[in-house]
């Protein structure tokens, strides 16, 4: 069974649609395994995205993700991590499906709602990052 981790941006815990997108993934038939609303620490965000450390736009997506509550949450079940980007849409808004939560929700490439895990690898460093406990 694989896993993914997937987190409800500031923008859209702002703008009330933690229950909304969590609904999505749920009536796909997907399961939510763990789940926590979090204030993210600097640290955390810097660690979550190290890969992008020293790009332009660094500093602005760590101070994004810290600035309000994130809602950051577990799936699992049969290739979820393709399914649940499927569900997500294109980063970019304007390229998202109509049908897809960045298509419903997004409003610009940097505030796109939500985060989910590209691969394998990358969902197994988050979760142990969001969820050290399990």
């Amino acid at each position: 069974m694989e896993k993914t981790l997937v987190l409800i941006k500031p923008d859209a815990m702002k703008r009330n649609l933690m229950g909304e997108i969590i609904s999505i993934y749920q009536r796909k038939g997907l399961e939510i395994t763990h789940l926590k609303v979090v204030q993210p620490s600097p640290e955390l965000v810097k660690e979550h995205y190290k890969e992008h450390e020293g790009k332009p736009f660094f500093n602005n997506l760590v101070e994004f993700l810290t600035s309000y509550r994130v809602c950051a949450f577990v799936i699992e079940g049969e290739r979820v991590i393709e399914t649940v980007r499927k569900l997500n849409g294109a980063t970019d808004p304007l390229e998202a499906e109509l049908g897809t939560i960045r298509g419903k929700y997004a409003i610009h490439k940097s505030y796109n709602v939500v985060h989910a895990s590209d691969s394998v690898e990358s969902a197994n460093r988050e979760i142990a990052l969001w969820f050290p406990e399990i």
